[in-house]
């Protein structure tokens, strides 16, 4: 039991060892603030033409830290993107190891791939909401639950969502990230600390405020 939750707390704690992003393959149109899909999954919210600073947001959909980010400073992020003052960049990734939380994790995950971009945000916020507890015991997100969870978000997506045909290649993506701990969030590659959980001391170091603290 205490090498589980050894192992569950070492997940969570945000661990930086990346680089700056660079965007792949922009799409037709530069004008404007929307939220994209890479190829590689991750949703790009951004005016694409801006040259804003770019934060990278790595997220694990089962990890109750990043749920807690996320309840914190969401709002705080996606307003100052549709602002233009930043280019938000959410990487969903897989960190756990053990069950359940491996495969909650990848079934979230997968399913969020299935969701079109007008409704990733709603189907984000929803699956957070709902995430499996108490951590590292419960068993959830299950395909229904996903499946009901995009509905509400406005997407009929149950075969794509139950098909779990994305699993693969979220798992392949997850393996190229040299993470080691989630949320891990990064601002033109530098690693935030505790700002990134305050709304306030966030956006002071998105717009230059009082500089980024690490």
């Amino acid at each position: 039991m205490m090498k589980r939750l050894l192992a569950v707390a070492l997940a969570c704690v945000a661990v930086a060892v990346l680089g700056v992003l660079a965007f792949s393959e922009p799409g037709t149109s530069l004008e404007g603030v929307k939220l994209a899909r890479q190829t590689d999954g991750s949703m790009v919210l951004a005016d694409r033409g801006s040259d804003a600073p770019v934060l990278d947001v790595y997220e694990d959909f089962d990890c109750p830290i990043c749920k807690d980010m996320h309840s914190k400073v969401d709002a705080t992020i996606q307003k100052l993107a549709r602002e233009g003052k930043v280019k938000v960049v959410f990487h969903t990734v897989t960190i756990f190891r053990d069950e359940p939380m491996r495969s909650n994790s990848v079934r979230a995950a997968a399913a969020a791939r299935c969701v079109p971009e007008a409704n990733w945000l709603a189907f984000r916020d929803a699956v957070y909401a709902m995430q499996p507890a108490p951590h590292g015991s419960a068993s959830g997100f299950t395909v229904e639950e996903l499946s009901a969870a995009a509905r509400k978000a406005g997407a009929a997506v149950d075969a794509c969502v139950a098909s779990q045909s994305y699993a693969k290649a979220h798992l392949e993506e997850t393996a190229k990230i040299p993470l080691e701990g989630t949320p891990t969030v990064l601002l033109d590659g530098q690693m935030l600390g505790n700002e990134a959980f305050d709304p306030a001391a966030l956006e002071r170091a998105i717009t230059g405020g009082d500089g980024v603290e690490v």
